[in-house]
């Protein structure tokens, strides 16, 4: 990767003389208390202001504030007028736009499409105070409210939509969040490096248009450079010829375009390239957004050869042509260092929600406030989950006297607080301090997934630095407990029965989430997630590290239905094993295609980006229907009543009535109790002995076992 300057090497604007302010403003009377005329940059959130570091408005604006920047917030502005948007004046230098910490389309509505009813991240949970689309919205309407003022828009909803992808809210392809904003820069990514360098140097008075060579950032221009060799995505890897007889990746009109009188750029295809390119002049084009929009195979292409081009010590610049202009994406931002990080989260935050809200609830500030960011990132590499997609594969960690301090500060500043940490986590709560054992096979690297299908053979899996951190964090004096509430990757845990023995004996509140996500190989291998066995190994440990601690605790296995690759007899197998291992679900997670995933576009194109994408590869089983995707749910609900009649009626379609019946080889009885499952009549005789219908939290029942314990 190559070298970037210390994140707080830049010197500090001129108003830093100013100092810190108690708590970032919000209104023109509190830039008056602050003896500010104006702001330098306003950052518009779809969330509620609260000034900790596990909110990204918060993170941002205290990093530009130690820049020396005179940062205001705007929180859940009313987007149908342009008046909050001049609430604080015009600034001084740009807009910073963000959804929040949430995709607004992913916190408006549910897996199924239905309006969710309450908000999060909004003052007593109230739904509607932010708009569908919000980058987009909000970009509008500070364009309206002073033009010509920059517009920069960042966080996890621009992230997640900088190139051509599939919305499943309008079931159709979208085109890049940044031609539809009209903003003038997109910023993905862990954004700290590129937003404190885009802000020094429009305060340098650059124009923001000349801001093009920034890692971590997206922008919209005619032409390429005629110093960049463009390489044809199928140079990466071909999809093989189309259908229609126009080869889509010829592009060579616009790829010979001028760039501002600089000569024309040099287009490669693969049975001409030259060796030696150096990658930082190279720039991989991908298919067009009409060429995406129509061919389902060219879609998938196009995710695969993304997701190859994520590492920041070798990825190359992506274009995307979008009508007559290209979407050109840098490269990845290079990750923060320890030093960096420790001072992001030691800047002066006051970990709580802004005074303005008053005596409001906030549940997203309620449920981390005592919890502790330890590091980011995660190399699982997960095909449903964003995170790899957000903040990359490679883990970024505080130090431990940098995570030490925060829980001192909690304990010493913090109202409320009764000496229980609630999490010392991030991603995931066990990749702490793991990386891969050589820099340079990192920086070359190009597996989707460190973990899978085997963790690889040069990745790190000692524990010890984190059970170290544990050890030393409950012995500070104050501290009664410390809980860990973020995901567990059991595959790697095992690796150390060291660290699982003192996450057991120590840290868990008699629950720990873990995820196998399923049992069958079909969706694992679409999900890239261990087998099943790998949870028997750690369901071992789990239970006998328990035992000899003398404590009864319970593991919380999280799964997913109607994942792509998933058919009805997977998820009747996994149905099955539940009830095998007497697990009752009361919440289940139904797969939602979020914007730029690998499973995503699995459930659009039906073809797997996991492997080489071609007319004749791979096809992909996804459940798409509302009956399906009710089923699928339903088999991990298979003790509630309301769901009987319709796994009756599948399970006789699949030619296992066999499984009907009232006894304890069976999934589901045939009895139905009064008042429950719409539509149908059922029997209202008693339950037999072996017929539980009793709704619980997710336990065991394996009463004998537990007495033994006991």
């Amino acid at each position: 990767m190559n070298s970037v300057p210390d994140l707080f090497s830049y010197r500090k604007f001129w108003p830093h003389k100013f100092g810190s302010a108690p708590i970032l403003p919000m209104s023109r009377e509190e830039m008056d208390d602050l003896g500010w005329d104006s702001c330098d940059i306003i950052i518009v959130t779809g969330d509620a202001y609260v000034d900790h570091p596990s909110f990204g408005m918060a993170i941002v604006g205290r990093l530009l504030e130690a820049q020396g920047f005179r940062v205001g917030i705007l929180a859940q502005p009313e987007w149908r007028n342009v008046d909050d948007f001049r609430s604080l004046g015009k600034p001084n230098l740009f807009f910073g736009i963000s959804a929040g910490n949430m995709d607004s389309m992913v916190n408006h509505y549910t897996s199924d499409r239905r309006i969710r009813s309450d908000d999060a991240y909004t003052p007593d949970a109230q739904a509607g105070k932010r708009p569908d689309r919000a980058v987009i919205v909000y970009t509008q309407r500070a364009r309206e409210a002073y033009k010509g003022v920059p517009v920069i828009i960042g966080g996890i909803e621009a992230s997640l939509r900088r190139i051509a992808h599939y919305d499943y809210w309008s079931e159709k392809v979208r085109r890049s969040i940044l031609p539809d904003s009209k903003a003038d820069l997109l910023l993905f990514g862990n954004a700290e490096r590129a937003i404190v360098e885009v802000a020094h140097r429009l305060a340098a008075g650059e124009k923001i248009g000349e801001i093009t060579n920034i890692r971590g950032t997206g922008y919209m221009r005619r032409g390429i450079p005629h110093d960049c060799t463009v390489i044809d995505s199928t140079d990466v890897e071909s999809p093989g010829q189309p259908h229609r007889e126009a080869d889509p990746y010829a592009m060579q009109t616009p790829c010979k375009q001028k760039d501002e009188n600089r000569g024309a750029a040099q287009v490669i295809h693969f049975d001409h390239r030259p060796r030696g390119l150096k990658r930082e002049n190279s720039v991989v084009r991908l298919p067009s957004y009409d060429q995406v929009l129509k061919d389902d195979v060219l879609y998938a292409h196009a995710s695969r050869v993304f997701h190859l081009e994520t590492n920041p010590g070798n990825a190359r610049a992506l274009v995307q042509q979008h009508g007559q202009r290209n979407l050109w994406l840098n490269p990845p931002p290079v990750p923060l260092t320890t030093r960096e990080m420790d001072t992001v989260y030691e800047l002066p935050y006051t970990r709580k929600p802004h005074p303005a809200y008053a005596n409001a609830r906030n549940p997203a500030w309620e449920m981390i406030r005592f919890s502790v960011s330890i590091m980011r990132g995660c190399f699982g590499g997960c095909t449903f989950c964003s995170i790899t997609e957000h903040e990359g594969r490679i883990i970024q960690s505080r130090s431990e006297d940098s995570i030490i301090r925060e829980v001192e500060s909690i304990r010493d500043n913090t109202p409320g607080f009764s000496g229980n940490i609630s999490d010392l986590g991030g991603p995931t709560a066990n990749m702490y301090r793991l990386q891969c054992k050589d820099e340079k096979i990192e920086a070359s690297c190009r597996r989707l997934s460190c973990v899978y299908p085997d963790i690889c053979k040069n990745m790190g899996t000692s524990h010890k630095p984190l059970t170290q951190l544990y050890r030393r964090a409950r012995k500070l004096p104050g501290i009664k407990r410390i809980f860990i509430a973020s995901g567990l990757r059991y595959d790697l845990a095992v690796q150390d029965p060291e660290y699982v023995r003192e996450l057991v004996t120590h840290h868990v509140g008699g629950y720990l989430k873990i995820a196998p996500e399923h049992t069958e190989e079909g969706p694992l291998s679409k999900m890239m997630k261990p087998g099943i066995s790998s949870y028997d190994r750690f369901k071992e440990m789990f239970e006998r590290f328990s035992r000899e601690a003398g404590k009864e605790q319970y593991l919380i296995p999280y799964f997913i239905s109607a994942h792509p690759g998933t058919t009805d007899m997977d998820m009747l197998n996994l149905a099955l094993w539940l009830k095998k291992n007497d697990f009752r679900l009361d919440q289940v997670q139904a797969f939602l295609p979020t914007p730029l995933a690998i499973a995503s576009a699995m459930y659009h194109t039906q073809r797997n980006p996991l492997k080489k994408v071609t007319r004749k590869s791979e096809q992909i089983t996804v459940v798409s229907g509302i009956k399906r995707r009710k089923l699928h749910k339903a088999f991990l609900r298979y003790h509630d009543p309301e769901n009987w009649p319709l796994l009756r009626d599948a399970l006789k379609k699949m030619g296992r009535a066999n499984l009907i019946g009232n006894g304890k080889r069976h999934l589901v009885p045939a009895w139905q109790p009064k008042g429950t499952g719409k539509g149908t009549q059922g029997s209202s005789r008693r339950p037999t002995k072996h017929a539980n219908t009793k709704k619980r939290t997710l336990k065991p029942k394996h009463r004998q076992q537990q007495r033994r314990q006991r």
